[in-house]
């Protein structure tokens, strides 16, 4: 028999050696994330999907479960530090929803609007981030990179080639390539890799398949992202999928 914890005053059952997050998607039990994804090994970097644990914050995602843990997820308190972490990442970057080919698709955009999030707050940074449209299959849009690092991730621990990584650091951290002239054409990458599906926003773009399915028709335009298959990290990438 499994071992359970209180979430939100619900009992959520747990296999020894699960975190908070993977217990709690296993019973369809909702926590803000977007840098967590069930096949590689948790990130920690989003910070969403910090809940607290006997009164003391934690990131879900890390927090192993234990019997009797009694954690909070949906508190007022946890929804306005979550809309400000959304709004800090909206203004790091250059996210222009109503034109972006993956609303409706996209998990910060669901993410922010779960968490009702109305106006950015804070001033644009406006990065300068050039598109590149190299690779004949894919095309990268770097000012939507979120650095969840899943793309680097996926690319190194199932893919195998290292197709990208991050540089910088503090507000100038950035997701790069891996190849001398820093260009995706001059990489092995594949429209087929892992990497190219597993993005939560739109950074990868695979190329004459866009808006296949129109908007209003998409995954969080039919249901919100918190009535979703909790732990279907790739839901937001069936756009791009041809019809």
């Amino acid at each position: 028999m499994n071992s359970t914890f209180m979430l939100d005053g619900e009992e959520v059952p747990f296999t020894p050696g699960q975190t908070v997050m993977q217990a709690a998607a296993a019973a369809g039990k909702y926590i803000p994330h977007l840098c967590w994804h069930p096949d590689f090994a948790a990130h920690g970097s989003c910070k969403l999907c910090t809940v607290k644990i006997g009164g003391r914050f934690a990131t879900a995602c890390t927090v192993r479960a234990a019997a009797g843990q009694e954690v909070d997820n949906h508190t007022p308190e946890l929804t306005h530090k979550r809309r400000t972490l959304l709004q800090l990442l909206f203004v790091e970057g250059n996210h222009f929803c109503p034109s972006c080919e993956k609303s409706g698709d996209c998990a910060l955009q669901a993410t922010a609007y779960e968490m009702g999030m109305l106006t950015p707050h804070f001033d644009h940074f406006f990065p300068d981030r050039p598109v590149d449209a190299s690779h004949p299959d894919v095309l990268l849009e770097f000012n939507r990179c979120i650095m969840c690092e899943l793309c680097v991730r996926a690319s190194r621990e199932v893919d195998g080639k290292d197709v990208f990584a991050l540089s910088g650091r503090g507000t100038g951290s950035h997701l790069i390539v891996n190849s001398e002239s820093g260009r995706l054409a001059d990489t092995d990458f594949a429209a087929t890799d892992r990497a190219a599906a597993v993005c939560p926003v739109g950074v990868i773009l695979k190329k004459r398949v866009g808006f296949a399915i129109p908007i209003g028709k998409r995954t969080y335009d039919i249901a919100p992202i918190s009535a979703q298959p909790a732990g279907d990290p790739d839901t937001g990438n069936k756009l791009e999928e041809t019809p």
